[in-house]
C-alpha cells in the first residue's frame, strides 16, 4: 500500500511543499508525476492566478490545469461576494491576477480610497507599499469590509522566510483596528472545494506548515501530511497544538510511493521515548528497525527524522501542547536532536 492507494486525492500546498519560489524541491516533481489519483493544489499566495500557477508547474515538468488550482484569492472573492452586489467596487491590496479575478467576479477595481469601495481584499503581492497599504486603510476607515487571503506571517524563499501577507495585514490592522476575515488555509473552504472537485471522500493534505496547511486539513476532516521541507520544523512539531498535528510526518515528498504508517509518530531508527515528569527522555538510536516491525519509512532518511516521529508519540499523547524539555540519552539521540531544526 501507498499513499496514492491508501486515499482517492492529493491536496497539495506549494510554497515550500512543492517549490520555493517557482524552483522545484527535490523528488516532488517525479512524486506528483507518478501519483495514481487526482491532485489539486490549494495555495495561501494569492500573487498569482489559477492558469498562472498551472503554467509554472507545467514548465516544472508537472503538467497541470488551471481547474487543479485553488487560491486563496479566489477563496476571499467567494467571500465578499457575501456582502457585495454586482457592480460595487472593491479596493484590491495584491497582484494584477487577483484583481482581474475581482474584474471577472462582476465587481469594479477601485484604485483609490476616494471611491468609496464596499470592501478591500487584502493578498500578496511583493509590490506591496506603503501607498497600497495606506488606501487600504483609508477605505477602511471609511467602512469597507476588510477580507484577506490569508494571514501567513511569512513566506518561504531560497533565502529564507520573508514578510508574508499576514504581517501586511498586521500593518492594516494596526492603523485601523480592523482584523479582517481570513479566506484561506487554515479555514476549511479550500479543501473541501478541491475534495468536491473530484468526488474525492477520503483526500490527504500536504503542506509543510502547521498553522496552516496542517490546521486546514485538521479542520476539513482530513489526514494530513507534513513534509520538512518549508516552514515547520522538528520543534515545532514537538510542540504541536492538537489541531496542528500531522497524521504523517517525512522529510520530503519522495515517501508518495511509500506505506503511510511508515510515516506515522511511533518508535523506529531504534530509538525509545518515554514520558518522566514532563519532560521526555529519548534514548537508543543506531538500528534499521521500526520497533521491529521492518524497515523505517524511506531509506537514506535522517536519524533525526526517526527520532522526531519517535518522541511525538509521547508529546502528543496529550491535547495539551509539549511544553516540557526533551533530554537525549546516548551518543546517537543527542546527535539526532542536534541537528534539530
Amino acid at each position: 500500500m501507498s499513499f496514492s492507494t491508501a486515499y482517492d486525492a492529493l491536496l497539495f500546498d506549494l510554497d515550500g511543499t512543492v517549490w520555493l519560489e517557482g524552483r522545484a524541491l527535490d523528488f516532488a516533481v517525479d512524486a506528483i508525476n507518478n501519483a495514481q489519483i487526482p491532485v489539486a493544489y490549494i495555495t495561501n499566495n494569492a500573487s498569482r492566478g489559477p492558469e498562472a500557477v498551472a503554467a509554472m508547474l507545467g514548465e516544472m515538468g508537472v503538467p497541470t490545469t488551471a481547474d487543479q488550482v485553488l487560491t486563496s484569492a479566489q477563496a476571499a472573492i467567494g467571500l465578499a461576494e457575501e456582502v457585495l452586489s454586482p457592480g460595487d467596487g472593491v479596493y484590491v491590496v495584491g497582484a494584477e491576477s487577483f484583481k482581474q479575478l475581482v474584474r471577472e467576479a462582476g465587481y469594479l477595481v477601485a484604485e483609490t480610497a476616494d471611491e468609496q469601495p464596499k470592501a478591500v481584499l487584502h493578498g500578496h503581492n511583493p509590490e506591496t507599499g506603503w501607498a497600497q497599504l495606506s488606501e487600504a486603510a483609508l477605505a477602511i476607515q471609511q467602512g469597507a469590509k476588510y477580507m484577506a487571503s490569508n494571514l501567513d506571517a511569512t513566506l518561504p524563499t531560497p533565502r529564507g522566510f520573508c514578510v508574508g501577507n499576514g504581517s501586511l495585514v498586521a500593518a492594516v490592522t494596526n492603523a485601523t483596528g480592523v482584523v479582517p476575515q481570513s479566506a484561506g488555509k487554515p479555514g476549511p473552504a479550500m479543501f473541501h472545494q478541491a475534495a468536491q472537485r473530484f468526488g474525492a471522500s477520503k483526500p490527504l493534505a500536504v503542506g509543510d506548515r502547521l498553522d496552516t496547511d496542517i490546521a486546514g486539513g485538521v479542520a476539513a476532516g482530513y489526514d494530513t501530511l507534513h513534509v520538512l521541507t518549508g516552514v515547520s520544523k522538528h520543534w515545532a512539531l514537538l510542540r504541536a497544538a492538537a489541531g496542528e498535528r500531522p497524521t504523517f510526518v517525512a522529510e520530503s515528498l519522495a515517501c508518495l510511493d511509500q506505506e503511510p504508517a511508515l510515516f506515522a509518530p511511533g518508535p523506529q531508527g531504534g530509538f525509545q521515548a518515554t514520558a518522566q515528569d514532563g519532560n521526555i527522555v529519548l534514548s537508543g538510536g543506531g538500528s534499521a528497525t521500526n520497533g521491529g516491525a521492518g524497515a523505517v519509512g524511506l531509506e537514506g532518511e535522517k536519524p533525526a527524522t526517526h527520532a522526531l516521529r519517535t518522541a511525538l508519540q509521547v508529546a502528543w499523547a496529550s491535547q495539551s501542547p509539549f511544553e516540557g524539555e526533551l533530554i537525549a540519552e546516548g551518543p546517537a539521540a543527542q546527535a539526532a536532536v542536534a541537528a534539530w531544526v
